[in-house]
């Protein structure tokens, strides 16, 4: 990497942000071109900092990091999403990772991993933080394995998955920002699902669900 590599920080955290700037500014290989408070701030941005790597959160007030990810890649492809979060569960670091996010480290590594995944990322190449690529190295090592059977017969892989949501309270609005989908999809699904289980309304398809081992 010859250039200088060119960051848009997003972050709701302003305290946090300026200490990411600073970070990064002791490279002297990294210019941070703008920062952003939420998805949509990041949106406005993205034309006018022209940036090679976009640093994100996920939990943000407004517009989440997953919708923003997507957002952001429809509208620049050639830019690297490099997430940089708190939650480490598995429903976020894949939902990351769908919406195209390039690497996932988590808040609390080490400064110098921080800045290496900058310039990972920024060379074309995916980087993951040393618990994120053990989940990973999991999750690859069972794709082998026979599926597992259903939990509820009947419904698509997708359904299973805003189900286990549904059963988790979520409300369609936080399961599109999970999931990096439009509500009007989301909502579909669950008419989808209620039909499927023949069931009126939420609390009766998270009694289903959870007979199932759901949520």
């Amino acid at each position: 990497m010859s250039e200088t590599v060119r960051v848009l920080i997003v972050d709701d955290h302003a305290q946090f942000r300026a200490g990411l700037r600073a970070l990064l500014a002791t490279t002297g290989e990294v210019e941070v071109c703008g920062e952003a408070a939420s998805g949509e701030e990041a949106l406005t941005a993205l034309a006018r900092a022209q940036p090679d790597v976009v640093l994100l959160d996920l939990a943000m007030p407004g517009m989440g990091g997953i919708a923003a990810t997507q957002r952001i890649l429809e509208a620049s492809p050639h830019v690297r999403v490099l997430v940089l979060s708190m939650a480490d569960d598995d429903d976020s670091v894949f939902a990351a990772l769908r919406a195209g996010a390039r690497g996932y480290v988590l808040k609390g590594a080490r400064r110098l991993e921080i800045i290496r995944a900058v310039k990972v990322v920024a060379d074309g190449e995916a980087i993951f933080g040393p618990a994120i690529a053990t989940r990973l190295m999991g999750y690859f090592a069972n794709v082998d394995r026979d599926p597992p059977t259903p939990a509820i017969p009947g419904l698509t892989a997708r359904e299973h998955e805003i189900l286990a949501f549904v059963a988790q309270h979520l409300t369609n609005p936080q399961i599109a920002q999970r999931l990096g989908l439009s509500q009007k999809t989301v909502r579909n699904h669950v008419s989808n699902i209620f039909a499927k289980l023949q069931v009126a309304d939420r609390a009766q398809a998270i009694d289903l669900a959870r007979e199932a081992g759901l949520g």
